[in-house]
């Protein structure tokens, strides 16, 4: 690690930074969520990152951040490194659970509080423009969008497509992003920009590397390895499902006369290369001795799933 910084991106570093400080958090949700003018968030508590489900057999998770407004609503923060197909359903999973545990046996359903998901994602999961970095996912009638049902939203923003002239008049969403995706391993001069403003200079002042142990210094590197093991097995999986599905799309459209075939046995292949992917990868996880709730959240899979690996 040559630079003054380390990634904020890494599971030990963002939750130093969104996961310790009310204010940077605060900070983070007040630019990036599409709140509505005069409802900015003036004060956050942090509750347990541990999201467990009212019936034990149901799945248990960690989130990264999560906490709500003083009696009001509640927010959820994740950064996730590599986009996969459960993704999606952890989030929608991760944010019904905040809806639930709100209310205790024989609560009014008048108490519950609105549920916001603040996902960042270094990678590219969505089927859109290349401009087309911000996501918001609300609950909207399908003939007329103008009607909401509050109560639950859904932001994903993918890093990797983000410039700063496409939000250029959202100064502390660009400022934010900048310090997500300008900020890493071989930082030594970061943007004048990060540094003027108090809370990205404040974010900059966690990240110094002087200011982790040996032990955390470790950690995170062991995160890095992770990271890049899962990427790697998720392409190999994605040309294994490849190969297969065109393969297997082939004989059935010669057998059938269909061209869908085709089309069938490739996504099929690219499903099964990509489960087998992330089994493997899960499982060298679980060799090198990773907890089970960091290989759950970096390859997707539910903990009975890694369990009988």
């Amino acid at each position: 690690m040559k630079g003054k910084y380390l990634n904020p991106k890494a599971d030990l570093t963002f939750k130093k930074v969104f996961g310790e400080h009310e204010d940077l958090v605060m900070s983070l949700l007040n630019a990036l969520l599409p709140l509505d003018e005069g409802k900015r968030i003036e004060h956050v508590e942090y509750l347990t990152p541990e999201m467990v489900p009212e019936n034990p057999g149901k799945k248990n998770s960690v989130v990264d951040v999560r906490c709500k407004e003083t009696g009001g609503r509640h927010f959820i923060v994740e950064m996730q490194m590599n986009w996969n197909n459960e993704f999606q359903q952890r989030v929608i999973l991760n944010a019904a659970k905040a809806v639930v545990k709100q209310l205790g046996t024989s609560e009014d359903y008048s108490l519950l509080q609105p549920v916001y998901a603040l996902n960042l994602i270094n990678d590219v999961g969505f089927d859109a423009g290349p401009d087309e970095f911000y996501h918001d996912y609300a609950i909207v009638n399908v003939e007329h969008t103008d009607r909401v049902i509050e109560g639950l939203r859904l932001v994903f923003v993918e890093l990797p497509k983000f410039k700063p002239q496409t939000i250029a008049e959202r100064k502390m969403a660009v400022l934010w992003l900048r310090f997500l995706t300008e900020i890493g391993r071989d930082t030594d001069v970061v943007p004048k920009e990060l540094m003027e403003n108090p809370d990205t200079s404040k974010a900059l002042k966690i990240l110094e590397k002087s200011a982790y142990n040996e032990k955390e210094l470790y950690e995170y590197e062991y995160y890095w390895d992770a990271v890049y093991n899962e990427r790697g097995a998720i392409r190999h999986g994605f040309n294994q499902g490849l190969v297969q599905g065109l393969a297997q799309g082939k004989a059935e459209g010669k057998a059938e006369g269909k061209a869908e075939g085709l089309a069938e046995g490739l996504a099929e292949g690219l499903i099964q290369g990509a489960d087998k992917a992330s089994r493997e990868n899960a499982s060298r996880m679980k060799a090198d001795g990773m907890p089970t709730e960091l290989i759950a959240k970096y390859t997707g899979l539910d903990m009975e799933t890694i369990n009988s690996l």
